[in-house]
């Protein structure tokens, strides 16, 4: 019954061994970092970047650096992909432009819009890196393999360039909120305030996980709905997170202002 209504939203998954074993690659990497959230072993970059240390000399990047690192190859992969697969109509082209247009947003916001402290690991970088290079390159080839096969009976092609279009405006408008917090020179946390930083301390997760829901309606592809359930759970772990070291470093922090989502 759930298969039969699911098939109405999305193209029949390709009988590829490369889209099956990422799609489960995926989901089980996002699916242990929020436990590893939930469990206190955070991944070591932004407030955490120097959480649950572990005696041994490891590589540590600058904040710029790491963040570079995150974002580069998926962005440059799915730029590429409008030379290796150009010409498979509306939806497909949408989606390219999509994935692009917000890998290119987090390199714009890396090198012209974040304020930095502390650093990133290198050992959390490869896997973060890894996770968006292989979400970027798998969700735009498993489109790739729908060509030619019939639309879903229901078409969410236009709710989800709406909810690209809210999310990537929303998670851009807040990161430029937080960036604003610091003066010149200045590298202390200060409590966010401004947009819906009154209701959840991690509205630009918030609107993330709404890109990438968007980009899923765009695409109706099991992996791109399965990316986006995982980054979802991921995005909650780390939200949490995030609140509790608010609360513990800030005795105003205010207890009504949740995680990630208002009002629960």
């Amino acid at each position: 019954m759930v298969m039969s209504v699911l098939w109405n939203f999305i193209f029949p998954p390709p009988a590829s061994v490369v889209v099956w074993g990422t799609t489960v690659i995926s989901f089980v990497m996002l699916a242990n970092a929020f436990l590893s959230e939930i469990r206190g072993k955070h991944l070591n970059y932004s407030k955490f970047w120097n959480a649950n240390p572990t005696g041994q000399r490891q590589i540590k990047l600058s904040s710029k650096a790491g963040m570079l690192l995150l974002y580069t190859p998926a962005f440059l992969a799915a730029f590429a992909s409008f030379f290796i697969f150009p010409h498979h109509g509306l939806r497909f082209t949408l989606l390219q432009s999509a994935v692009t247009l917000h890998f290119f947003k987090r390199v714009f916001e890396v090198l012209f819009i974040h304020k930095y402290s502390g650093g990133m690991l290198l050992e959390s970088a490869i896997p973060i890196t890894l996770s968006y290079f292989l979400s970027a390159a798998t969700t735009i080839y498993a489109q790739h393999l729908t060509n030619g096969l019939p639309e879903p009976p229901i078409n969410l092609l236009n709710p989800g360039i709406v909810l690209f279009v809210v999310g990537i405006i929303g998670n851009f408008y807040h990161h430029y909120l937080l960036s604003k917090l610091r003066g010149e020179g200045e590298k202390e946390y200060k409590i966010p305030k401004g947009g819906l930083f009154g209701l959840v301390i991690c509205p630009h997760y918030l609107f993330e996980i709404i890109v990438f829901y968007g980009i899923a309606f765009i695409s109706q592809t099991l992996y791109a709905f399965t990316f986006a359930v995982g980054t979802t759970f991921y995005l909650l772990g780390r939200s949490n997170s995030t609140r509790k070291w608010y609360l513990s470093k800030f005795e105003d922090f205010p207890n009504n202002v949740k995680a990630v989502i208002p009002f629960n």
